[in-house]
């Protein structure tokens, strides 16, 4: 008779083994309909599963976020029996689960086209609505292979070949079409209500641009109609503010083939650039840092040093002279050591904080470039700290305000924290594990922070802290990091003097605020729509004039704005001042000053803004303490 621990701690008995569905439908048939698989000591079954022992049991719906991965997985299933009903001699392939949905892999004879997707969503729409169970069975492995090489399926029998023999898979069927596949899934196609076919693209069987190109069609699946409305909506949102389309319409930046994943910045871009810069110097100024400046170029023998060689090798640029090897720095952490060892350091001197506009280079591959977000050549708001491990937590909880502050001021207040604790594979002691992971955790408690820990997902010499910024249409970016490293100190040499006179390696804490700039300006771009905050716009203020007769004028008001600092153009066109409203209004300037007649006799300036606000008519004194109160403000 087992003994069934729900998860608020109550129990219920049975006679006998049962299932996940019978034990949801005995708790109430409002549960058992919503039911969708189950969570048995920890382990995600299907509803189906027998419990035939005491245990503790959790029923997943689609409000669980594990329900929406079994329903997208069960999508991708869907798709496939579609496209074999409509296309009985196409191949499938694999098809997981992604972010937001799922996709799956096709051989076909043929290009798919619109039309065929605009089919088989139909045809998805029919198999969920006959409601066809889903059947889970087991075969052992050359059972599996001869299965589906009946089938005419070669490339999943490829795929079960590559398993070893004594194992066996398991089946799932639904009506006529039986997939390869550990599960779970939904009890029925019933239960998958809202879904949508997203596009199509190429990709390569295995991930192998040897092997033959195969179709992959992306989708999208969600608990209900009302959650997928509102992911197209946050798509059409997101297509709107594609930082690589305002890029090119504000003249900001542009990338192209001969220099695949580098940024051609342009006048008005550098100038974004060079705010977000200059503000993240007088950071570092106002908290301690000394500025650094490291080689773009260091010979091999160092990144073996340091570890890299091992790790990151072929991410790598490599170039050579004079029969030397060297390294296009991927990162900065091996040159700032450098700098550190130049001098023998006293405890006294502890923390010494060093941060650096570094210039680093990834040989990322060509498929995954995208815009100035993913880029082979960038620039990091880069930092290493160096401390003794008593200083670790007091370093981190400095750090983590510093970091709120700053993205605050970028208009980001949603964050989310994420503790990355030991891998199985790592260098160093428990006992130092333990002292790195526990200062982490007190430093985020230290700011009030909730975070998720992440288990085995810290890097091989230490925990970390990932900051992930939320922006105002619910994407989330992963900008920031402090990691906590007790490796790299000790193989590239370095050591401070301690209050009895030996020797003592420091701990390196790894930091970054913004991550790489390229990816933080096009992560700004979209989150503003292009219409920046007055002290990051590229152009604050345009000077537009009405007539001839006010171009004299027009120019002091100019010469005014840039002596006080601003970043202020001028329009003598002659056009219509409407015309002209409307052209910088769709260059997103902040403020655009009308001069006429009466500007010129009262000498002030009518004041419109971005969005279309009229203030009316301002002296210049009132003017510019409004640009300054704004700019203070960092609104």
């Amino acid at each position: 008779m087992p003994v069934i621990t729900l998860p608020d701690g109550s129990q219920r008995e049975y006679p006998q083994a049962v299932t996940v569905m019978d034990i949801a439908q005995s708790i109430g048939s409002g549960l058992a309909k919503a039911t969708l698989a189950g969570k048995v000591n920890g382990k995600i079954v299907d509803a189906a599963f027998l419990v035939d022992h005491d245990a503790q049991v959790q029923i997943l719906t689609a409000k669980d976020a594990e329900g929406l991965e079994i329903i997208r997985h069960s999508t991708a299933h869907l798709l496939a029996h579609a496209v074999k009903k409509l296309h009985p001699d196409a191949q499938v392939t694999i098809g997981p689960v992604v972010e937001n949905g799922f996709y799956y892999d096709f051989s076909y004879h043929r290009a798919f086209t619109p039309d065929d997707l605009a089919a088989i969503e139909q045809t998805m729409q029919q198999l969920a609505e006959a409601d066809h169970a889903l059947q889970r069975s087991v075969l052992p492995r050359d059972e599996a292979v001869k299965f589906f090489k009946g089938q005419g399926e070669a490339y999943k029998a490829e795929i079960i070949e590559s398993i070893p023999s004594d194992e066996d898979l398991s089946l799932y069927g639904q009506a006529d079409f039986i997939d390869l596949c550990r599960g779970p899934h939904v009890p029925s196609t019933g239960k998958l209500k809202a879904f949508k076919l997203m596009k199509i693209a190429g990709a390569y069987w295995r991930g192998d641009s040897k092997n033959e190109m195969l179709q992959r069609i992306y989708g999208t699946a969600w608990a209900d109609k009302k959650d997928l409305q509102e992911y197209l909506q946050r798509l059409e949102e997101a297509e709107k503010r594609d930082h690589r389309k305002i890029g090119k319409q504000l003249d900001l930046f542009h990338t192209q083939e001969e220099a695949p994943g580098m940024v051609f910045w342009h006048p008005k871009g550098w100038t974004v650039w060079q705010a977000v810069e200059q503000y993240m110097r007088r950071v570092y100024r106002e908290n301690g840092y000394q500025e650094i400046r490291c080689p773009q170029i260091l010979d091999v023998s160092l990144w073996k040093a340091s570890g890299h060689w091992d790790n990151f090798q072929e991410n790598m640029f490599f170039t050579g002279s004079e029969n030397r090897e060297y390294a296009v720095k991927p990162m900065n952490c091996p040159g700032h050591v450098q700098v550190y060892n130049q001098h023998l350091h006293s405890y006294r001197e502890l923390p010494i904080r060093y941060g650096e506009f570094g210039s680093c280079h990834r040989n990322e591959p060509s498929g995954t470039l995208h815009g100035i977000m993913r880029v082979r050549s960038f620039t990091q708001d880069d930092g290493h700290i160096f401390c003794t491990e008593e200083q670790i937590q007091q370093e981190v909880s400095a750090f983590i305000a510093l970091l709120q502050k700053v993205y605050h001021d970028f208009g980001f207040n949603e964050i989310i924290y994420k503790l990355s604790t030991r891998p199985e594979k790592r260098l160093g002691s428990d006992e130092i594990w333990d002292k790195a992971e526990n200062a982490l955790a007190a430093a985020l408690a230290a700011q009030d922070t909730e975070y998720e820990l992440q288990p085995g997902e810290g890097a091989f010499y230490g925990p970390k802290i990932e900051f992930s910024l939320k922006d105002c249409i619910g994407r989330v970016w992963q900008c920031g990091t402090i990691q906590v490293d007790f490796s790299m100190p000790n193989r590239l040499g370095a050591s401070y003097i301690a209050e009895d006179g030996s020797k003592h390696m420091p701990v390196m804490l790894h930091r970054a605020i913004l991550g790489s700039l390229e990816r933080f300006i096009g992560i700004l771009i979209e989150q503003h729509a292009g219409m920046f905050p007055l002290w990051l716009a590229p152009v604050q203020v345009m000077v537009m004039t009405i007539t001839e007769r006010h171009e004299q004028y027009a120019e002091r008001v100019l010469q005014d704005l840039e002596k006080q600092g601003f970043r202020a153009k001028i329009d003598l066109r002659n056009e219509k001042i409407g015309f002209k409203i409307r052209e910088h209004s769709m260059q997103r300037i902040p403020y655009m000053l009308v001069i006429g007649d009466k500007e010129l006799d009262a000498q002030a300036v009518t004041v419109r803004t971005q969005n279309g606000q009229d203030l009316g008519s301002l002296s210049m004194s009132q003017f510019i303490n409004r640009l300054d109160q704004e700019i203070a403000d960092r609104k």
